[in-house]
């Protein structure tokens, strides 16, 4: 390590006097303007990773759905997956060092690892379109090349493209080729193939209306276009070209206010979606004909994606399992419909991407998705094995049932939730399957809920257990929100501290809105008054 260099780089990129980070889920996030040196240091965290696992390792800038004001960095582990939750804590450091004790740090990360410092290095860096991107993309080379790593710098691309990419790089080509063109290639190859099987195919075109959040998803969309058949209609809405990022549009905004988008005109049964804005979430929703907005979400998302799948693994293999992974924001009506009447197993894990990725490798085939859009399907190295050998055998129902599980998996994108893959595995679901976007909607009916916050003195003041479903503490309060959901009919509440805020979030369903909203006020008032809440009470 050159000590000079090191030091001479870090005083480019000083950190702000009295600012403390924390690397969470979505790895660090807040203003751009504070983010200089979080990363340059994260280019030198990521050079030790590389290192350390002797892969490339991925850098995306960007703060997902935030607004434009923010920025973020996140790392990408070599197979496409999120950094290692024990480098997270080497993230925190590394940010939070002060200026003098910068080489110690990195010496300690590099005894606790065991990071042999003469390896090579090689980095992968990516970028959303915020203004302030570019110039934070720069901060992150030059801690890349200070301790003497490798690096490709692929520009804008979505966060899922880069995570894509990384594991193309590191499986050799096996999973793809590490290039866009390789990308959009992979999954339009796989979604012309599975469209030709359509009874309908080559009658009327598709069409889809897209919000693109202002962001990343509308460029990568534009650029992908050309590569999907004459079939597939899409337009492309808050594209960029004059509304501001993630700003009365994107996926996050359409689930939170269940309103559609500005600056995107539906008509009565348009089947529309939202990306957010580094376009690894997507949602559904269309108008009926009483111009009532129909949202469908990641709950549903997963409903449509484990029926089609479990159909085909039917025909396929009886023996391969395949389990749906949830938090406890899941839609009380999702799970009961899944279990009872799908009889497919359900998992319920903590709030947070990596846990449900996590216990989605667990299975042959696990379907994953948040509420909030961010999901994906994970397929074992056997399962996947098992069903590449079947649809190379003699064309019998098994065979043809298998292609279309191949055709499948190489649509999606196995490495991280990807809107654009995920939007064409359901174009294609519904297109096989003959469905219109209400007739999906239809599969089940969402119970009503409400989601609240409380502010407090201190978030851990709140201790969850069994996937935060229940409260440990403070004393007292569990059995109040145990006395409150009783009151209802089909009722369910949860509280649970945020990552990375002082503020409790309530959950709360029940029979009908308003009982929904009567719940969760009361579970809001209960958090306010045994957790220390900050302010006025909760208003109902």
């Amino acid at each position: 390590m050159d000590s000079e260099a090191l030091k001479k780089y870090s005083a480019l990129h000083p950190k702000p006097a009295g600012l403390t980070l924390h690397y969470g889920t979505a790895g660090f996030r807040t203003k751009a303007e504070q983010l200089d040196h979080v990363m340059f240091r994260m280019g030198l965290l990521a050079v030790l990773r590389s290192k350390a696992v002797e892969s490339v390792i991925g850098i995306m800038v960007t703060a997902s759905h935030n607004p434009e004001e923010d920025n973020g960095v996140k790392l990408v582990d070599p197979l496409g997956e999120m950094l290692h939750p024990s480098w997270e804590e080497y993230a925190t450091q590394l940010a939070n060092a002060e200026e003098h004790d910068l080489e110690a740090v990195i010496s300690e990360i590099c005894r606790a690892a065991a990071v042999e410092q003469h390896k090579d290095a090689s980095v992968f860096i990516g970028r959303d379109t915020r203004p302030s991107s570019k110039k934070l993309s720069q901060s992150v080379i030059d801690g890349i090349s200070v301790l003497g790593g490798q690096y490709h710098d692929y520009g804008l691309v979505t966060t899922p493209q880069l995570h894509y990419l990384v594991c193309c790089q590191n499986t050799r080509g096996q999973y793809g080729k590490a290039t866009l063109e390789g990308y959009y290639e992979k999954l339009s190859t796989a979604f012309t193939a599975l469209i030709k099987q359509c009874p309908s195919s080559g009658e009327s075109p598709r069409h889809l209306k897209i919000d693109c959040a202002n962001g990343i998803g509308a460029l990568k969309l534009s650029e992908m276009k050309p590569y999907l058949p004459k079939e597939v209609l899409i337009e492309l809405y808050n594209d960029g070209t004059k509304g501001k990022l993630n700003h009365l549009c994107g996926a996050d905004y359409v689930k939170v206010h269940q309103k559609p988008p500005a600056g995107l005109d539906m008509k009565p049964h348009e089947r529309c979606c939202s990306f957010d804005g580094d376009a690894d979430r997507i949602v559904y929703y269309y108008k009926d004909a009483a111009d009532r907005f129909h949202l469908i979400d990641g709950d549903k998302i997963a409903t449509l994606i484990s029926i089609f799948l479990q159909e085909l693994l039917a025909k396929v293999d009886q023996t391969l399992e395949m389990a749906v992974v949830q938090t406890a924001y899941a839609n009380g009506s999702s799970t009961r419909y899944l279990e009872e009447t799908l009889q497919v197993p359900v998992h319920c894990v903590k709030t947070g991407v990596k846990h449900l990725h996590h216990k989605a490798q667990e299975f042959d085939v696990g379907v994953y998705f948040e509420a909030n859009g961010h999901g994906t399907v994970l397929f074992s190295k056997a399962a996947e094995g098992k069903i590449r050998q079947l649809a190379k055998e003699e064309k019998d129902e098994k065979s043809r049932a298998a292609k279309v599980l191949e055709h499948t998996m190489d649509l999606i994108n196995q490495t991280v939730g990807d809107a654009v893959s995920d939007m064409l595995v359901i174009e294609a679901i519904l297109a096989l399957k003959g469905l219109t976007v209400s007739q999906w909607d239809a599969i089940y009916t969402d119970l009503p809920n409400r989601l609240l916050k409380v502010q407090v003195a201190d978030r851990r003041a709140i201790g969850t257990a069994d996937a935060e479903r229940r409260v440990v503490m403070p004393a007292g309060l569990q059995e109040n929100i145990d006395a409150l959901v009783q009151e209802y009919q089909l009722a369910r509440a949860f509280v649970r501290p945020s990552g990375t805020e002082d503020v409790v979030r309530i959950y709360a369903e029940a029979d009908t809105q308003e009982n929904a909203d009567a719940l969760a006020h009361k579970v809001s008032l209960a958090v306010y008054h045994l957790a220390g809440g900050r302010g006025a009470p909760p208003q109902p």
